[in-house]
């Protein structure tokens, strides 16, 4: 009976051993997780995790700066990639979907509504005296060659610039999808390289007639009187240049040279910065711009402009392009052959007339003022 009690005995140590070694194993795991917390108790209480991760707690300066525009480190070459957010990009597709488009087409469609008014009330504007027959040269073969190559570069500029505005509004749905791609990819390619011709005729224009468009008084008389286009027989003293088209020479130059930065920085992106610089420049006489622009910042400010400085000009274009053909006779053969009528040159640029040929420094049987 001894020797059996002795073995039931041994039996229930062994089973006792067994079910403890058991139990430790099988709460082991919880023992450390809760050594874990006990040892980072405060970070527990914050929601955080081993690893120094934020866990389910939230950093809001940290997404604050995300949606900035903060940029990390990546290891690709394209550097931009490291932006997850740019919420600028929200306030350019904003300018670019909302008032540049609907102010473009007023300022297009305002100009030409403008224009087509004047005709109606005033007529083509005829010269006076009538045609003489006799012609005098009014620009050379290099003046008329740096004047056409910037016109026709412009115009090529224009439609394709609008095209890339407007096209899908306009020519999308009349042509389908295919063809406005191929007019598109076409576009494309004609405003890249075009735009250098454009550059190359600003340059030319402004070193062959920038000493004529100096501003003078009497520019001041010819806008006193309208440049008389608003009254038949009115025609106030100008040189070779009258204040109208010195507007039109100082549109083309300071706009062409705005287009020409921005169209750069565009067509070789991210390694400009045109903004930047500018805001520098504007700080330090009393501005309050930011001192630093994201890189992909420097392409939305310089498309907006870009786009902006674009409508501008085609508006002023538009005018000039009508008081050049339709709106006055004989003013065309400036441009087109460089010899003008001598009853013309009289009249709307009788100080240059007299200086340059001989005759008498008056407008339309008005003495020069």
């Amino acid at each position: 009976m001894g020797a059996e009690r002795n073995i039931r005995a041994k039996k229930l140590v062994a089973c006792a051993m067994a079910f403890a070694m058991a139990f430790m194993a099988f709460t082991a795991p919880a023992q450390a997780q809760t050594q874990g917390r006990e040892v980072d108790a405060s970070e527990a209480l914050g929601g955080r995790v081993p690893g120094a991760a934020l866990g389910n707690s939230s950093d809001a300066q940290i997404w604050r700066a995300v949606r900035r525009g903060l940029q990390g480190s990546v290891s690709i070459p394209n550097k931009q990639a490291g932006i997850m957010i740019q919420s600028e990009g929200d306030n350019w597709r904003a300018w670019r979907n909302g008032p540049m488009t609907v102010y473009g087409v007023w300022a297009v469609l305002g100009t030409i509504g403008l224009l087509a008014l004047f005709f109606a009330l005033r007529g083509r504007i005829k010269i006076d005296a009538g045609p003489s027959g006799r012609t005098v040269e009014r620009f050379n073969f290099l003046e008329r060659f740096t004047h056409w190559l910037t016109a026709v570069s412009f115009i090529l500029l224009a439609l394709t610039g609008l095209n890339l505005l407007y096209g899908r509004h306009v020519l999308l749905p009349a042509f389908g999808p295919e063809i406005f791609s191929t007019i598109s990819m076409a576009g494309k390619f004609i405003h890249n390289y075009i735009a250098y011709a454009f550059m190359a005729g600003v340059v030319l224009m402004f070193l062959l007639w920038v000493r004529h468009n100096i501003p003078n008084k009497n520019d001041l008389a010819w806008m006193a009187k309208g440049g008389g286009l608003f009254v038949k027989g009115v025609h106030p003293p100008s040189e070779k240049f009258n204040a109208g088209q010195k507007i039109i020479f100082w549109s083309v130059i300071l706009g062409g040279v705005s287009l020409a930065a921005t169209g750069l920085s565009l067509l070789f992106p991210f390694s400009i910065p045109l903004f930047e610089i500018s805001f520098t420049v504007l700080n330090v006489i009393g501005a309050d711009l930011p001192a630093t622009v994201a890189p992909i910042q420097e392409m939305q400010y310089a498309q907006i402009w870009h786009t902006i400085t674009g409508i501008a000009m085609i508006a002023i274009i538009m005018a000039h392009i009508y008081i050049g053909s339709l709106g006055m006779e004989g003013a065309f053969a400036a441009m087109g052959s460089g010899q003008v009528d001598e009853n013309w040159a009289r009249e709307h640029h009788n100080l240059w007339y007299a200086k340059e040929h001989g005759g008498a420094a008056t407008g339309g049987g008005q003495p020069a003022e």
